[in-house]
């Protein structure tokens, strides 16, 4: 599945920033395409229905599920999530590249099926600091941070399975990593000769 556009898949413990800098990698490089993912929980916040994610009931996801329309999906937190592979698909087909945040399990399965995808993880700078600033969300009972911390010490042990590693200690330099992370990879050979067909074509390159 050679599609034009790459696969970027960004991974991380709950409360590592993840979303924040792929919210900012999409407001300053208008190439990088969001895949909203479908998810059995409720929406938090300002959270919108097709916007964050499609907010779905359980008898809904079970249909996509038996209907083999996921890409990946997973159990988090005591909710699925899914990411719909014809949505991927076709953005990658038109020449975007897609970003997918997903967690862990998502993204090493995400990985066996798109061999050319780049994975992605966030790491926090410490325990510590982890745990502060899912207290500072402000969105979490304290028995529901201690789960997230729990968890946050399995996946973190799973970022040595991942292309690339970020460490989200300072937001502007961790945004930096991230955007070189997706300009390096666009000029890569086989992505430019997936992106830029008809060039390689004229000039002969096999």
């Amino acid at each position: 599945m050679d599609y034009p556009g790459n696969l970027f898949v960004v991974a991380a413990p709950s409360g590592a920033g993840k979303s924040s800098l792929v919210k900012a990698l999409l407001e300053l490089d208008s190439h990088v395409q969001p895949s909203v993912s479908h998810t059995t929980r409720a929406p938090r916040g300002q959270e919108k229905h097709g916007r964050e994610y499609f907010f779905v009931s359980e008898q809904e996801f079970d249909a996509m599920v038996a209907a083999d329309g996921f890409l990946e999906w997973a159990h988090v937190h005591n909710h699925r999530y899914g990411t719909s592979r014809k949505a991927i698909e076709e953005r990658m087909a038109m020449g975007a590249d897609v970003i997918l945040e997903i967690d862990y399990q998502g993204a090493i399965q995400v990985k066996k099926i798109f061999a050319n995808a780049i994975t992605i993880f966030i790491l926090p700078p410490s325990w510590e600091e982890l745990r502060s600033r899912l207290e500072r969300r402000g969105e979490d009972a304290p028995e529901v941070i201690d789960v997230r911390m729990k968890n946050a010490a399995v996946e973190v042990a799973q970022a040595d399975k991942f292309d690339f590693v970020i460490i989200n200690e300072l937001f502007d330099r961790a945004l930096f990593d991230l955007k070189a992370i997706v300009h390096s990879q666009r000029l890569k050979f086989a992505a430019q000769r997936r992106a830029r067909a008809e060039t390689f074509r004229a000039l002969l390159i096999p």
